[in-house]
């Protein structure tokens, strides 16, 4: 594994991962992440953001390991992820003749980057209710003031 590049990149999906299987019945995944990033401007002191740049990417089933498949069912444009892989430039030859290369990503890893993801604010809403939502909630209303282990006052007998 000497002599490989190995990067870890967070975008976003520039379109659904597109699924296709291989005669052989490989199946392999491709798809784009866009990144983008900013820059400190020192004269002005405010961030400039940088031109956004795209990464092909592709991934394969490898044995038992379904990485394609579960990437085309659990992946859409839009999403945040985060992926690991190796840099991979790619040669071809145009219709025209010319020989071009481009730089591509095997991916090796690849995840929902939950930063951004609309479910944690949701969950962050939940656990942190709005007097409206604990009126018509009976279990979100704090516990009496000096109560007991169990919310009872601690001279009162035992309901059992």
């Amino acid at each position: 594994m000497s002599g490989e590049t190995m990067l870890t990149i967070r975008g976003r999906l520039a379109a659904d991962p597109e699924l296709k299987f291989t005669p052989s019945g490989a199946a392999v995944v491709n798809f784009r992440v866009l990144t983008n990033s900013s820059k400190l401007d020192r004269q002005t002191n405010q961030w400039v953001d940088q031109p956004t740049k795209g990464w092909r990417c592709e991934a394969w089933n490898q044995g038992k390991l379904a990485r394609a498949e579960n990437i085309a069912n659990m992946l859409k444009k839009g999403d945040a992820v985060i992926l690991y892989g190796e840099l991979v430039t790619r040669e071809y030859e145009t219709r025209e003749g010319e020989k071009r290369s481009a730089d591509e990503i095997r991916v090796e890893s690849i995840g929902k980057d939950l930063t951004y993801h609309g479910q944690a604010y949701a969950a962050n809403a939940a656990a942190h209710p709005t007097p409206e939502m604990a009126a018509s909630d009976p279990w979100a209303t704090p516990p009496a003031q000096n109560a007991g282990g169990w919310g009872t006052p601690p001279d009162a007998e035992p309901p059992f």
